[in-house]
């Protein structure tokens, strides 16, 4: 049996619809991959901002953090621990570090 005039669309229909579905899928993992690079980088400057405040104190924490690209969001400090949050493009981590083993 012959495709009908009216049949002959449907595939351009149906492969625009993947196309965007793909470009929409590709846009979602992009997306998902920075936000996790950016964690890492997160934690990475909390973790350099809580060692280096266990000798520098508070300046020294947020020294590191901006020097690692974040922003210092708390920093305490208690019985020889020190536990900072840094930013960095959005997410948030914590380190704690003390000066002895």
């Amino acid at each position: 049996m012959r495709a009908t005039v009216r049949d002959r669309g449907q595939a351009v229909v149906l492969l625009l619809a993947v196309v965007v579905m793909a470009a929409l899928s590709v846009i979602a993992v992009g997306d998902f991959a920075a936000r996790v690079v950016d964690r890492g980088r997160a934690q990475t400057a909390a973790d350099a901002a809580a060692l280096a405040a266990t000798r520098g104190g508070r300046s020294a924490a947020e020294r590191l953090a901006t020097s690692n690209g974040g922003r210092l969001i708390s920093f305490s400090e208690s019985a020889g621990a020190v536990v900072v949050v840094v930013e960095v493009a959005g997410e948030r981590a914590a380190a704690r570090a003390t000066d002895g083993p």
